[in-house]
This record gives C-alpha cells, structure tokens and sequence, in this order.
C-alpha cells in the first residue's frame, strides 16, 4: 500500500488543521497517511519538550520519513521562511539525502500566516529547497483547481495556503479546505502511479 507522510509543525493549530485536511483528501484513495509532528525547539541545552507528545499526532522519526512514498510538508510562516522546529528535523536528514532514501518520491508544501501578505509563497518556496536537494518530485496545485482563481482566503500553485488573521482566530475557508483536500488527493494519486512503475 502506498504510504503517505503528512509531516508539519503548528504553533497555533492552523498547520495542524490543513495537515488534517490533506490526510482527509489523500485518504480518499487506497493509501496509508501518516499525520506526524516535530517537537518545538529551544534555545536552552535542556529538553524541553517530552519523548512522546502529551497530545495531538506522533513526533516523526526519521524511518517515517525514510519509509514514505510521498510526503506534504507543512510549517507557519515565520517572516517569509518555515518555523525552526521543522527546519531543525530537516537539518537531521543527512543520512537520508546520502543514501539517496527520499530520491524521486512525491512531495508537496503547505503554510499558514497571519497576514495575506506574509510571505506564504517564498515561505513554500523556502521549504521547498532541501526537498530539491533530497531529489523529490515537487507537486504544486494546478489551476484546474478552480478555488485557486477566486479564494480571497488562502491558495496558491505552489501549495495550498491558509490566511489565519492577526489574531490567528480565522478557521479554514470552505475554499481552503477544499484545496487541502485537491493537495492531498493528487498528492497521493502521483505516488500511487510512480510506486506502480
């Protein structure tokens, strides 16, 4: 069975909330997803965060990632760039990029901001780069997806975006949910068809 891994870091739950919707449209074909997160990072030496999180979804171990066949990578925007929690287990993959494990596999970006104009799109351009150096096949959203053309929320080609409002209160659109949902779907259908070849 195709495995999908749907991997983010949420400070405010938005992340999360798109991770979820991803899953949702990716499971509507024959895949496995797995949801997994990354601890927060500090600037003190001590561990700060538990082995195993109090709630929510699994931190992600990096046989998760080695054992995937396609993954969606999801962080906030942190001034135009991923947050440093996801940034920090990325650091952590040069054994994968060595041995070639993540080469030629699917992969796809998402992000959330509080602002519209808080650099989404050069914050999924940023997580796109050490996906590029991993050799990963890079999916945007095309503009087939007609959201994409009238959203006054969140999206973009390059991955779907969502706008959470200065007080982080916004939920997700029925635009942006729908694009999460296109995402995840053609995510996992272009892993299911170069797993088959």
């Amino acid at each position: 069975m195709t495995k999908l891994l749907v991997l983010y870091y949420s400070a405010g739950g938005a992340t999360q909330a798109m991770a979820r919707q991803i899953a949702r449209g990716a499971e509507s074909l024959d895949v496995e997803v797995l949801l997994r997160t990354v601890p927060r990072v500090s600037a003190t030496t001590e561990a700060i965060e538990p082995n195993v999180p109090n709630e929510g979804d699994p931190y992600v171990t990096l046989d998760d990632l080695a054992q995937c066949d396609a993954l969606a990578l999801g962080s906030p925007t942190r001034f135009g760039n991923m947050a440093a929690p996801l940034k920090s287990f990325l650091e952590q993959t040069s054994e994968q990029w060595m041995t070639g494990k993540l080469a030629g596999k699917p992969a796809s970006v998402f992000t959330s901001a509080s602002s519209l104009h808080g650099g989404q799109e050069s914050t999924l351009l940023s997580m796109m780069l050490p996906l590029f150096h991993h050799g990963m096949l890079l999916v945007g959203l095309p503009y087939s997806e007609t959201d994409l053309m009238h959203t006054r929320t969140g999206g973009t080609p390059y991955g779907v975006s969502h706008f959470a409002g200065n007080e982080n209160s916004k939920t997700l659109s029925e635009e942006e949910k729908r694009l999460c949902q296109a995402q995840g779907k053609r995510l996992a259908t272009i892993a299911m068809r170069l797993k088959s070849i």
